[in-house]
């Protein structure tokens, strides 16, 4: 098979792409939540896959830096902006929704000392007696 050949899709061919607003409240979605692309819930906008693959080619359109621009010039005119003088203020944290959309880490199972005790009922202690470092034997 010739390396340079180029595959083409037939018109029609495949699956039809997600609609543009359901893509746009997945990401809204994954936005606001702050879960991972793949924890998205799949029965409410389909595969997480599709909607990264969305959303970084609207990405490089530059869909959202023009988005930004026109909410910028809607706010203008309704409230107006006072440009002369600007702030930037943020935290890094995280979503504050993260929390409720996808329930606690199952890795998270806390540290040793916060654990119960083993079946024995007597937690674990090293057998050699505790020594100081400066002490001979």
């Amino acid at each position: 098979m010739p390396a340079n050949k180029v595959y083409r899709r037939r018109p029609g061919a495949g699956r039809p792409p997600k609609p543009a607003r359901q893509v746009f409240e997945a990401i809204v979605y994954v936005l606001r939540t702050g879960c991972q692309w793949k924890a998205l819930p799949k029965e409410r906008f389909g595969s997480a896959s599709a909607v990264h693959k969305r959303f970084l080619e609207w990405e490089r359109a530059g869909f959202f830096e023009a988005l930004w621009k026109a909410g910028l010039a809607e706010y203008e005119d309704m409230q107006g902006i006072a440009w002369r003088w600007q702030s930037v203020d943020g935290a890094m944290m995280k979503a504050p929704l993260a929390q409720e959309a996808v329930g606690p880490n199952p890795t998270d199972r806390g540290k040793k000392w916060e654990q119960a005790p083993p079946a024995g009922g007597r937690p674990w202690r090293p057998v050699v007696a505790h020594r100081d470092r400066g002490e001979r034997q």
